[in-house]
């Protein structure tokens, strides 16, 4: 089995170049020429992915990779059902970079190996497609976009709302003035959440080759401290980024976009903690396994505009919400969306194919609604080697991952500051913010009393606020936030710094 060198990557890189050129050229004379898929994850969302692809005509899905060896011949079944051809089912995804038939990729791997996946993936000649995050940490986003300029490869990133048609009509009505004047943006997770179980030591499924699977993460082969070995990642740092880097990149991505931000925030602080679950197991020692935050608010100041980002584990009570439970025709349940606030009103995203906008009055005054083909854009710009077709390029993933991870950081920093609801009041009422930083705890605070939580005895967290250098990159007042900036990587797997993609 192949491990790439820096050498041997450019060695073949010219030559998969070259014999990509010659097919793509070959399939604008050839309607039959096949853009050949290797799709790399087939969980969940992998199974999206497969579907997705799977159903277009120009498009033939020749590998399937999961270090996971029961999920990917589970797939390829269901494929070979459907169309009469079986793709290779590899758990490394390395043997399918190294076949020349393969002309792109598309990978739902846990987060933890997003940007590895992809950097070698165009360091193969291959095009991108990358689950949101579309990077683990800051450094891995960089490296993606610059790996995509080096090697003139397409990559997209799945944040689809980019590709739906209600979107792009309601930022165009942003933008034109369809609120008034915009500089500030919520975006909400308010998304019930269990507890993943109590720590422990759980066997790694028989299936799982676990050191592929770990990659770039650190090693803790042959125990878990999860019960559910899939999905559940999500909730340990070590792999996932919690709710604020899996749901928060499609939120905050549509915030930035109506916002017209092309740029990191030139601060963020961010509050909250892992919350609630001693009173729901009514156990007050109980410690969950997961180490991300449940709760979190997160305030990223732009200079001149804001976006305040919300997360909500826990059961989700109307008490404290009566404004959001307006915009959003609802004052019960989940609130997964973005809220605009315009000088003349508001404009709501309250599902990825609806947005609503309402004047100062909350009467509604617009309806957006339509869905829209987010793979095919990708298959579309492979085919016009033009990354001006894509609609969410490596750049723009970046930008929008970027908000999640320095949240996430002025979190992880200040996870043992324990604060009082009054000295939490406080510290925000210096932080700049075009949000009402007071109200917005407050909200928070109501939110988890109406959950039993004991903010007594378990306090809220508080982040220190990070001044950040949105062209450099790094943050300006605080070391130990910097070295979160990236990650130790495992031997063989390390991902490269953007200087050396």
């Amino acid at each position: 089995m192949s491990k790439f060198t820096r050498r041997q990557f450019s060695l073949a890189t010219a030559a998969t170049l070259t014999s990509v050129a010659i097919r793509r050229a070959h399939a604008q004379e050839s309607p039959n020429e096949k853009m050949g898929l290797a799709v790399i994850g087939c969980g969940g969302r992998g199974g999206n992915h497969i579907g997705g692809f799977g159903e277009m005509k120009n498009v033939e899905i020749r590998y399937l990779v999961d270090a996971d060896e029961a999920a990917g011949e589970k797939r390829a079944k269901g494929i070979e059902e459907r169309t009469g051809k079986r793709p290779k089912v590899v758990k490394d995804m390395r043997i399918a970079f190294d076949d020349s038939s393969i002309d792109g990729i598309s990978t739902a791997t846990p987060n933890h190996w997003h940007a590895l996946c992809g950097v070698w993936a165009m360091q193969a000649g291959k095009d991108a497609y990358i689950e949101k995050p579309i990077c683990h940490n800051i450094m891995e986003g960089r490296a993606l976009v610059e790996a995509a300029k080096k090697y003139k490869r397409i990559c997209q990133v799945g944040t689809q709302c980019r590709s739906h048609s209600a979107m792009h009509e309601a930022v165009k009505f942003i933008q034109e003035g369809g609120i008034g004047e915009v500089n500030f943006a919520r975006g909400l997770c308010y998304k019930r959440r269990e507890s993943i179980g109590p720590k422990g030591n759980y066997d790694v499924p028989e299936s799982v080759d676990f050191d592929l699977w770990s990659g770039p993460a650190q090693f803790s082969d042959p125990k878990l401290t999860r019960e559910r070995f899939h999905y559940d990642w999500h909730w340990q740092r070590n792999y996932g980024n919690g709710d604020l880097g899996n749901q928060g990149p499609h939120q905050t991505d549509v915030a930035r976009w109506g916002l017209g931000l092309m740029r990191h925030p030139r601060s963020v602080v961010c509050y909250g903690g892992r919350l609630g679950y001693q009173a729901e197991r009514n156990n007050p020692d109980y410690i969950d396994a997961g180490d991300t935050g449940n709760t979190e608010v997160s305030i990223y100041d732009y200079g001149d505009k804001c976006i305040v980002f919300e997360t909500r584990g826990l059961e989700i009570k109307p008490s404290a919400d009566d404004e959001l439970n307006k915009l959003f025709d609802s004052d019960s349940g989940n609130k997964i969306g973005v809220v605009f606030y315009g000088s003349e009103g508001y404009l709501v995203q309250r599902t990825y194919t609806n947005c609503v906008a309402f004047d100062k009055d909350f009467n509604e005054i617009k309806t957006f609604n339509g869905g829209g083909n987010h793979f095919q854009n990708f298959v579309d710009a492979c085919n016009s080697r033009s990354t001006e077709d894509l609609n969410a390029s490596a750049l723009e993933g970046h930008l929008s991952a970027g908000i999640s991870h320095l949240g996430n950081i002025s979190y992880y920093v200040g996870e043992k500051n324990h604060v009082s609801v009054d000295e939490a009041e406080k510290i925000l009422s210096y932080v700049t913010s075009l949000d009402d930083n007071g109200a917005t705890l407050r909200r928070t605070v109501q939110h988890l009393k109406d959950s039993n939580v004991d903010l007594e005895k378990y306090p809220l967290a508080m982040g220190p606020l990070l001044k950040f250098d949105p062209e450099k990159e790094v943050f300006t007042n605080n070391d130990a936030a910097n070295e979160m900036l990236t990650r130790e990587y495992r031997k063989g797997y390390e991902c490269p710094k953007p200087a050396d993609v």
